[in-house]
């Protein structure tokens, strides 16, 4: 049984508010629009998170939901823009992770909803009012879907095990540099004592 006109309407609606939240979003990091930070401070903003280097993963973030927005929206390569845009926003995810889900207490509800609905659009297909449905769906195959999902989740899981590698690294080092800052202190402290300083003898001999 097809799709009916009003199921059509609503898989339009819902790519043009989850590809334009996609693209706005996107648009912050890369271009600074929307009163967004730009590209070289959200460069600096991830290797802050543990995306490096920096300029490079702003780029693919923030490239990444600026096209996968505007084919959300259009409704072209359908499962490909979904498949990014699910990616882009499991990075985005795993940042929030700490705080929990819910947006409220800084946590991942945001991203993890956006992602979500990029992926059941990628899944279903974009309806008949898309560019897909005009191109005779040649970039909307099964085939193609799942190629999309399969390589998008590679790279996801790459690019997330590395960051944590580097966070651990970044962590252990953070420690060390505390263990020797304390070792440092101790040390001055054991030689404040074995070797009182000339002026405190003197007060104490007269």
């Amino acid at each position: 049984m097809g799709r009916s006109r009003r199921q059509d309407a609503g898989l339009l609606v819902l790519r043009a508010g989850t590809g334009g939240v996609l693209f706005a979003h996107g648009a912050q990091i890369v271009f600074g629009w929307f009163g967004g930070p730009g590209l070289a401070a959200s460069s600096v903003g991830m290797e802050r998170m543990g995306f490096r280097p920096g300029r490079p993963s702003a780029l693919l973030a923030g490239g990444g939901q600026v096209v996968s927005g505007t084919l959300l929206a259009a409704g072209l390569a359908t499962p490909v823009a979904g498949a990014v845009a699910a990616g882009t926003m499991a990075g985005a995810a795993a940042v929030h992770a700490p705080a929990g889900f819910f947006a409220l207490a800084g946590g991942y509800e945001f991203p993890a909803f956006l992602g979500w609905a990029a992926a059941a659009l990628g899944v279903s297909g974009p309806g008949r009012y898309s560019a897909d449905h005009l191109t005779g769906h040649r970039l909307n195959r099964p085939r193609l879907a799942a190629l999309a999902f399969l390589g998008t989740t590679v790279a996801t899981c790459a690019v997330l095990r590395r960051r944590a590698a580097d966070l651990q690294r970044r962590d252990l080092r953070q420690d060390q540099g505390q263990d020797q800052g304390q070792g440092q202190d101790q040390d001055q402290d054991q030689h404040r004592h074995q070797h009182p300083h000339p002026h405190q003898d003197e007060g104490q001999t007269s």
